[in-house]
Formats: structure tokens, sequence, C-alpha cells
């Protein structure tokens, strides 16, 4: 059964880099966006990611303009507005797709592990995916989700 840790991702600088970096670390994967009503998120997820960091933790954002359009066609615009509006420290990786036949293949295994409400689509910016320390996909929640309501779900996965 494959895991999280068996993908290769893009960085904001253009390199590669294994997600095998991070193996035996719980994940919160999220696609992001710099100009959706859900940004203000941005601070909760940091948030999670300062509160649990020390346990392992790590948040992965990963910038995606397929609803709305809502991202900068910069990556520079969109990390450097994520560090100074949001104070986001967590690493930020390229843009991609999350749907379609162009969809990073990490996004595809995160929607096949746990499927969505009705379908395994991404319906928008902020869908939220835990992964344990396995690199298994545990839970998936909806852009809607604050992300201080992950909070007990992560403490179970540290």
């Amino acid at each position: 059964m494959a895991s999280v840790y068996d993908f290769d991702v893009k960085m904001a600088n253009g390199e590669m880099k294994s997600l095998r970096e991070y193996e035996g670390q719980p994940l919160l994967i999220v696609n992001t966006a710099s100009k959706c009503g859900f940004t203000p998120q941005f601070q909760g997820l940091q948030g999670l990611y300062e509160k649990y960091q020390k346990d392992g933790l790590v948040v992965l954002g990963f910038p995606c303009a397929q609803f709305g359009n809502q991202e900068f066609e910069n990556i520079e615009e969109t990390t450097s507005f994520c560090e100074i509006n949001y104070g986001v420290t967590f690493p930020m990786f390229a843009k991609i797709d999350v749907n379609g036949e162009n969809a990073d293949p990490l996004f595809q295994l995160l929607k096949d592990e746990q499927k969505g409400l009705l379908s395994n689509a991404i319906k928008w910016n902020f869908t939220k995916f835990l992964v344990d320390r396995n690199g298994q996909v545990v839970e998936r929640y909806a852009p809607q989700t604050e992300p201080a309501k992950i909070a007990e779900d992560i403490e179970k996965v540290l």
C-alpha cells in the first residue's frame, strides 16, 4: 500500500523534495489559496504548526488556482503574502492542480484514501488531509472546517 512518504513534490523554488524526509511524522496537507474567503485559515494552520511542531507535526501547504483562480500567478508572491499576512513558517510548495488530468499524484492518493462527500474530487480551497506517522491518510476535512477543530484528531496521531 502506497504511503504519502513515497512521493516527491516540487518546492516553491522549483526543486524536488522527497516526502520521505518527513517519514515518521504526522502531516496536515492542505490545498491553499491566497485570495479566497478561507484564506484567513492560514493563521489557524500556522497556530497548529506552532503548537504541535515539537511533537513532530508538519503542515504542508500546496497553492492551487483551480477554484476561482484565487492564487497569485507567481509563487514568490504567494509565499511572501503568506509570510507577511499570516506569519506562515510551515513548508509551502509549488502551485499544483488537485483535480483533473493534471492533478498532482500526491493529491490523487489523498483523494483515493479519503473520499469526499458524494465524490472524491476536491471541491474547494483549504481541503485538509491528516496523515499519521506511517504515511497513511486518516482523515479528510472540508474547506470550511476551521483548523482549531482538527486539534483533537492531530493529538490522536501524535
